[in-house]
C-alpha cells in the first residue's frame, strides 16, 4: 500500500528538524526518514505523528520523542547484523529504527497490552524484530551475550543482569555497550557503558532526558 505522501513530506522535514538538534550519524537519520511514525501513534495523535514530541499511546505509556529515540540511536550506533537488546518495546517505533539500522534486534515488554498490540504491528510492517513480554531488567539471557543494550525507560541504577548480558571484549576490541537512562522520577542522566573485562565497565554520563521509570516484573 503506497503511503499518503503528506507523512512522507512530514517525516522529511523531521528529518532536517533532527539534523539541525544535533543528530549527524546519517544511519540513523535515514533510519528516521523510513521508519512510517504514524503506524506507531495512537490514531487521535496522528496529526501529530510527525512533530518532535513524546506523544501517550495508553497504558500509562509514551512513544518517545523522535530526537529521543534519535539520539539513543546514534550513541548505540547499532551496525548491521549486531546483536542488540531493547528493554522496553513499547510503541515500537525505537525497535522499527534498530532494524532499520540492520540490527539483529531482540526487544522485552513489560506491559501485556503493548506487548500483544506492538509485537503483531511490527511483522505487519516487515520488522523481523524478536519479541518478548517479560521482565527487561532480567534482560534476555539465553539470547545473549549482546552487541549492545538499549533502555527505554528511565532505571534508578543500572541492572547487574544487564550488564552481565554484555559481550565480553576480544584482543583489543571492547565489548558491547549499553546506553540507559539513570536517575531518578524526574530527571535521567543519559549514560553509555562500555564492557572492558568480567567485572570492569566503563560509563559515560551524557545529557539529562525524562523518561517513564523502569520497572521490574510483569502486567
Amino acid at each position: 500500500m503506497k503511503e499518503d505522501w503528506k507523512f512522507q513530506r512530514r517525516r522529511a522535514r523531521l528529518v532536517e528538524e533532527l539534523r539541525e538538534k544535533g543528530i549527524i550519524n546519517e544511519r540513523v537519520l535515514r533510519a528516521i526518514g523510513t521508519v512510517q511514525r504514524q503506524h506507531f501513534v495512537d490514531p487521535a495523535f496522528l496529526a501529530r505523528a510527525y512533530h518532535d514530541e513524546a506523544l501517550p499511546i495508553g497504558m500509562k505509556q509514551t512513544i518517545s520523542q523522535p530526537f529521543t529515540v534519535a539520539y539513543q540511536s546514534q550513541v548505540l550506533d547499532a551496525k548491521p547484523g549486531e546483536r542488540i537488546l531493547e528493554i522496553g518495546t513499547g510503541s515500537g517505533y525505537q525497535a522499527a529504527v534498530l532494524c532499520e539500522m540492520g540490527a539483529r534486534l531482540y526487544t522485552i515488554e513489560r506491559v501485556r497490552g503493548l506487548y500483544e498490540h506492538t509485537a503483531p504491528l511490527l511483522r505487519s510492517l516487515g520488522y523481523r524484530a524478536n519479541c518478548r513480554f517479560g521482565d527487561g531488567m532480567l534482560g534476555w539471557e539465553s539470547m545473549g551475550p549482546f552487541d549492545g543494550i538499549i533502555v527505554t525507560a528511565g532505571a534508578l541504577d543500572v541492572p547487574d543482569s544487564l550488564l552481565k548480558q554484555l559481550k565480553l571484549p576480544e584482543g583489543m576490541k571492547p565489548g558491547g555497550r549499553m546506553v540507559i537512562p539513570v536517575g531518578g522520577r524526574e530527571q535521567q542522566m543519559m549514560t553509555y557503558i562500555v564492557r572492558m573485562g568480567e567485572d570492569e565497565f566503563d560509563r559515560v554520563a551524557m545529557e539529562a532526558f525524562r523518561f517513564v521509570p523502569l520497572l521490574g516484573k510483569t502486567q
